[in-house]
């Protein structure tokens, strides 16, 4: 089963139209969020998804994010693999997010 793929621009319209952030599953290291993030995003980084997947629930919706999407795309196929049905990649990572959505979120 293939990862659904999500852009900034169609994230940040289904925010605005609903008013509600999915679950934003920040993949990054600690170092990297602190620099810039989607505000209310969630933080577990990638080499801590295994052990700790079970703060997160398989009917949320997911958006996983990471730098560029490559090392988000890697967790969403994890968690779909995992049993996670509604997870969608970011693609292009919080980098897409800055450049095309919010001039505000520092690019790195």
């Amino acid at each position: 089963m293939s990862v659904k793929q999500i852009t900034a621009q169609q994230l940040q319209q289904r925010i605005e139209k609903t008013g509600d952030l999915p679950l934003c599953l920040d993949v990054r290291e600690p170092a990297e969020f602190n620099i810039a993030k989607i505000e209310g995003s969630v933080l577990i980084p990638m080499g801590e998804i295994m052990e700790r997947i079970d703060e997160l629930d398989k009917q949320q919706e997911t958006v996983v994010i990471c730098h560029h999407g490559m090392r988000s795309l890697q967790v969403a196929e994890y968690l779909v693999n995992c049993g996670f049905d509604k997870v969608a990649n970011l693609l292009g990572g919080i980098d897409a997010w800055s450049s095309q959505c919010d001039p505000d979120v520092p690019r790195y």
